[in-house]
């Protein structure tokens, strides 16, 4: 075990903590004979159905349990039918796509992809307008002095 990563490591063994601690609660939770009473009745219940309807918890988790085992044998049926990373062109490769030979749109980088220039027109905006040169005035008298607010440690103190 190194200590480059100590922080892991804590939540490591808290988890590890935690979980022997549930465990353990657990455990003694099930040795309990009024507690195993209260579960049997919980689950089988205790013959007040009405008609067919069991009054106990069993059949609706049971119900539960066979539609989870249901839904996990579709995943996995969808996951080994290769499902949407099949192409329509069967199992052939996909082609690489070659470097666009339309310079007057952009240069070519890398593995063919296309920079198109900042003032070429898009679809999505088909007029570009022009930058914005507009500038921050530096010469104004405002913010200048100990009395700015800017940095008022850097002033004398005043007396």
């Amino acid at each position: 075990m190194q200590s480059d990563q100590p922080i892991s490591w804590l939540m490591f063994f808290t988890l590890a903590a935690t979980i022997l601690i549930a465990a353990g609660a657990f455990l003694a939770f099930l040795r309990s004979q009024r507690n195993r009473d209260i579960a049997a009745v919980a689950l089988e219940g205790d013959g007040r159905g009405r008609g067919i309807a069991p009054s106990g918890a069993l059949p609706e988790l049971g119900g539960v349990f066979v539609l989870a085992l249901l839904v996990c044998g579709l995943l996995v049926a969808g996951y080994q039918s290769g499902g949407a990373t099949r192409f329509a062109g069967g199992d052939k490769p996909t082609p690489v796509p070659t470097a666009p030979t339309n310079t007057d749109r952009g240069t070519t980088v890398g593995a063919g992809a296309a920079i198109t220039p900042p003032q070429s027109p898009t679809m999505t905006q088909p007029m570009r307008p022009a930058p914005d040169t507009r500038v921050a005035p530096t010469g104004s008298a405002n913010g200048a002095g100990a009395e700015s607010g800017g940095h008022p440690e850097a002033a004398p103190p005043a007396r």
